[in-house]
């Protein structure tokens, strides 16, 4: 189906390039041609699909990369968790994608799930018979025995079993290889939150394995030894990055610079709730960890966008609050759609599928009503979204 969608500004993806009075030409799924709407009116056929928009926005579809959709975002999600036979978790991570996909994520990066039904739900979506985002989907995360996460199975003790889950979750269809570096803090009785759960040489497995592949490699790492290992094995986007040590903070300036020079991508995990977060870690500690990101990004390293939805209180429908995040930290509105769009794009090795409006990737875009450039609660008020294509109006409309 032929679709023109045109709007007041349209937003083609590097920070700063708009067109006013512009619009976009979608065939099969891919968008085929992008200009002011005068232009691209006059070489269209009369009669095709057409969504204007004269006071609002269009802009590429936004990139979630971090999320669970095995979890319910409540009080205790690892709990919910446990109560939830495989088809009940599954008709829920439906839901939730449906909700990513209302408030405009085209793309989410899945970094956690139980006996691969994440992997069943992307294929669904993929083929149209669920609605929601591109999934690209980790599977069971990499984990030690007892450590982080154990609860999706992924256990694993030295080398052979590293590379035996690896592989497993390569043979399943993992988009992306994840592995926790760290201990984390949904996970009692876990190792500490700063603690390394691998050694370098644990890591540089994970890495190859994923490498032979063709895959990347999301590290979740908050202490300061699983960060220098994870730098040191050369995964591609380490998710937290919090630099914390037994008492305090380890913030090593040396890894920055590494980070920056090797394309190493920062996904904080701002949740929607990130200021309740600041209030119970600490206002004190919380500014120190906010400033190092301001700093981190000041100094070349790439944040991207994502929520960790699905862990408490990171719920899957205000995407909008977590990038407020990073205005927090001195980012302009150019900047955030940027890092949620085209530089996450990047950052996952998808740049050549969406993160833009250009000919050639995929129909993901969405309107908003008013201009985000100007103010980011423009991302609050979705008037259409696309995803390859198919046009969905947020049930709110």
């Amino acid at each position: 189906m032929d679709t023109i969608v045109s709007a007041g500004r349209v937003l083609l993806g590097p920070p700063g390039h708009y067109i006013t009075d512009g619009a976009v030409v979608v065939h099969n799924g891919v968008i085929t041609d992008v200009g002011p709407r005068s232009d691209i009116e006059a070489r269209t056929p009369r009669g095709i699909t057409s969504f204007a928009y004269p006071h609002g926005t269009l802009l590429p579809g936004l990139i979630d990369t971090h999320v669970h959709l095995a979890l319910d975002a409540g009080p205790d999600p690892v709990s919910a968790l446990h109560g939830l036979d495989d088809a009940a978790l599954s008709s829920a991570m439906a839901q939730r994608a449906s909700q990513l996909l209302d408030v405009g994520i085209t793309t989410a990066r899945d970094l956690g799930d139980r006996n691969g039904l994440v992997f069943r739900l992307r294929n669904d979506i993929a083929s149209g018979r669920l609605v929601g985002p591109r999934i690209l989907a980790a599977g069971t995360p990499v984990t030690a025995p007892g450590g982080h996460c154990w609860f999706f199975g992924g256990e694993a003790d030295g080398a052979d079993a590293i590379r035996a889950t690896v592989r497993r979750n390569i043979e399943c269809g993992a988009d992306v290889i994840k592995v926790m570096a760290t201990g984390g803090g949904i996970t009692k009785g876990g190792p500490p939150i700063w603690a390394a759960q691998f050694t370098a040489a644990e890591l540089d497995i994970v890495v190859e394995e994923a490498r032979r592949a063709g895959l990347p490699v999301a590290a979740h790492a908050h202490g300061t030894p699983g960060i220098a290992a994870a730098v040191a094995a050369g995964v591609n986007t380490i998710e937290h990055c919090t630099w914390m040590a037994r008492d305090g903070f380890d913030i090593r300036e040396d890894l920055i610079s590494t980070m920056a020079a090797n394309g190493v991508a920062v996904c904080p995990a701002a949740s929607p709730d990130w200021r309740g977060f600041a209030q119970r870690f600490g206002p004190a500690r919380a500014d120190i960890m906010f400033g190092t990101l301001r700093r981190m990004r000041e100094q070349g390293v790439r944040l991207i966008a994502g929520t960790d939805a699905g862990v408490s209180r990171a719920v899957f429908n205000d995407f909008a609050s977590s990038l407020e995040f990073f205005e927090h930290i001195g980012c302009t509105p150019a900047e955030i759609i940027e890092l949620a769009t085209s530089g996450a794009a990047q950052a996952l090795g998808i740049r050549h599928i969406t993160g833009a409006l250009q000919p050639g990737l995929d129909a993901d875009l969405l309107v908003v009503n008013g201009n985000p450039l100007n103010d980011l609660q423009a991302l609050r008020s979705i008037r259409l979204v696309l995803r390859g294509g198919r046009p969905r109006v947020p049930e709110r409309y």
